[in-house]
């Protein structure tokens, strides 16, 4: 299976492509420069697998949540490829890349989602599939999801970031990966599995997770929380 990834939900802007068992990765710190780094990206991945967007059989995007503008691109440049080559799109929850490309079994991801609260979800590995334990939300320190069991990995810039968080979950994890981000050649994987399934979208359907009810708060309110 031939499939293109992207993923730009976080200050990492990456785009992978896997042909057949075979993985071709472009990566850069992108701060805001997002859109302009992804289409070159992809030009480059297309040329170094020797395919054409006729030749893939889907698109991957990392969904988020995560930056707004970051996710939204990802969304466009899915859509667009899609729309042009009449495939499928593949959303993937940004948070479970981050299971994916750890390695572990148990992992409780969470990324820094400004204004002191994080995204958050726990994924258990099921053979080569994830069971969501806890579905992606947004939490602050008064309202955190209980984790079952223990010994979990806790990977993602809102452990980096919160004490809070940690502390929260101290007894629950056994371990910490630090400074991971989400990455296009996890998004490709689990991207490719779930096109097995039957789980592409037509690129009108496709959508960034968004688990904010408003995208920009008014500085009066952001005021307010402080």
């Amino acid at each position: 299976m031939n499939l293109l990834a992207v993923e730009t939900s976080t200050e990492l802007c990456s785009a992978a492509l896997l042909r057949g068992g075979e993985l071709f990765v472009e990566e850069a710190v992108a701060e805001n420069r997002h859109s302009e780094l992804l289409v070159p990206m992809i030009r480059r991945l297309l040329e170094r697998s020797r395919l054409a967007p006729a030749d893939l059989d889907g698109i991957g995007f990392g969904q988020g949540p995560g930056s707004f503008t970051g996710i939204r691109i990802a969304c466009g440049i899915a859509q667009g490829m899609a729309f042009g080559a009449g495939k499928p799109v593949v959303p993937v929850p940004s948070l479970l890349a981050l299971a994916e490309q750890s390695n572990e079994r148990r992992v409780l991801a969470a990324f820094d989602a400004r204004m002191d609260e994080t995204y958050l979800a726990a994924y258990a590995r099921d053979g080569e599939d994830w069971l969501e334990v806890i579905a992606p939300c947004l939490a602050d320190r008064q309202a955190l999801p209980e984790l079952p069991g223990r010994s979990w990995v806790a990977s993602g810039s809102g452990f980096d970031r919160f004490d809070w968080l940690r502390l929260h979950y101290r007894d629950s994890i056994a371990t910490r990966i630090e400074g991971d981000l989400p990455r296009a050649g996890a998004i490709a994987r689990l991207a490719v599995r779930r096109l097995a399934k039957g789980q592409g979208v037509p690129p009108e359907r496709a959508a960034p997770l968004y688990l904010r009810d408003k995208v920009a708060l008014t500085t009066e309110e952001r005021q307010s929380r402080r």
